[in-house]
């Protein structure tokens, strides 16, 4: 047999690999996937380096310190030769009630990211993941390793150069197919696959994403300040939330998907809203007033199985407090107070801006003395002493 017809054999045997590996993908309910060759985002690390030079990534200093290994493929796993990016659709569907920015339009609701809505999805799609890199194995043999989100993998340049989609301006990958609401798994191989090829952005001259962040998170286009993130600040920052974010931050209670819902890309997705992932009902604009309430073991039995759950009760109610300080319902001072005796700082140090936002200035006069007597953190003591109503 020629050189030639042994390719031509053997680019075949490929194309019937990758087909039957596609359906078996779209049988555990991945919407799309493409091939990246490993050396694929060849700008990824100065992309990265920029980044955290800039110190746009805040207090996550993991991100730092898997820099190098983040940077490529290869710097990760030395053996691999083809990463193949998977996309599962998580978007909401267009009921209007169930639009992911509905709970802005109610003081008395939190708003949960569309995405923790569900079962956690690096549960989810972990799982499958490994399914189909044994389907893959067992067929073609090499050897693999699946992502989700957790290690050091650049998941949305990676996603681009297979042509799942281009990172738009407000950074994430965005699909002609699935507009912003997709979830990435990558699997790593040793095989040679062929690649799909990378996509093009098509992003042109609009703005949506950048003009709708309330925060000003975008420096420009294509640049994020984590620091300035709602989705940072509400689930990556361990702290008290700056002052200056406070008032922009509304009720969002755990991330924020403001940029997401702006893209006009969305509009051609409702053919690919399937019903593959369906969100808990008690996760839609949940009750402030409610949440309020969560002591640990109530937190954890409500969480459980979602995202939310890692950032833990403190962390949560930190957030709630906040969108409770923002709601402009003394009602909820009934469930703010009790917290103002938290056994966590930063949950009374919330509890007193909410406290402050929501009580007659004569009420905050007439208890400030008293639980300043009991108060030994400063960052709380620092709440009761601002000069004015942040």
């Amino acid at each position: 047999m020629t050189q030639h017809a042994l390719q031509t054999v053997l680019d075949k045997k490929k194309r019937h690999l990758l087909t039957a590996f596609a359906e078996k993908a779209s049988g555990l309910g991945f919407d799309d996937v493409r091939i990246a060759p490993a050396d694929g985002i060849p700008e990824a690390g100065d992309r990265l380096r920029r980044f955290l030079d800039k110190g746009y990534h805040g207090t996550m200093g993991w991100m730092a310190e898997t820099a190098e290994r983040r940077s490529a493929p290869v710097n990760l796993w030395p053996e691999v030769k083809s990463v193949i990016m998977l996309a599962m659709n998580y978007g909401p569907d267009a009921a209007p009630e169930n639009h992911p920015l509905a709970h802005l339009q109610d003081r008395s609701s939190g708003g949960i990211s569309v995405y923790a809505r569900h079962r956690d999805y690096h549960d989810i799609i972990k799982g499958r993941l490994k399914e189909l890199a044994s389907f893959l194995v067992s067929r073609a043999g090499g050897d693999v390793k699946v992502f989700v989100d957790t290690a050091p993998v650049m998941e949305k340049p990676l996603g681009q150069a297979a042509g799942l989609g281009w990172q738009g301006k407000h950074t994430n990958l965005v699909s002609r197919d699935l507009g912003s609401w997709f979830f990435l798994g990558a699997i790593f191989t040793t095989l040679d696959l062929p690649p799909s090829g990378a996509e093009e952005d098509h992003c042109g001259s609009c703005r949506a994403c950048l003009d709708s962040c309330p925060t000003d998170a975008f420096p420009a286009p294509y640049q994020l300040d984590a620091r300035r993130c709602i989705s940072y600040l509400t689930i990556e920052h361990p702290g008290p939330i700056p002052g200056e974010f406070r008032e922009a931050i509304g009720n969002r209670i755990y991330g924020c998907d403001d940029c997401l819902a702006a893209c006009p890309w969305n509009k051609f997705a409702s053919a690919a809203r399937e019903a593959k992932l369906i969100a808990r009902e008690d996760l839609k604009n949940p009750k402030l007033a409610d949440l309020l309430s969560l002591e640990d073991a109530a937190f954890r039995a409500l969480f459980s199985g979602s995202p939310v759950k890692r950032i833990g009760r403190g962390r949560f109610l930190r957030n709630v407090l906040i969108a409770a300080g923002n709601s402009g319902q003394p009602v909820l001072l009934d469930k703010v107070r009790p917290l103002l005796k938290d056994a966590d700082p930063v949950v009374r140090g919330a509890a007193v801006w909410a406290y402050r936002r929501l009580a007659p200035e004569q009420s905050v006069l007439a208890v400030r003395p008293g639980e300043m007597a009991q108060e030994t953190d400063e960052t709380v003591r620092a709440e009761w002493l601002a000069p004015h109503r942040l």
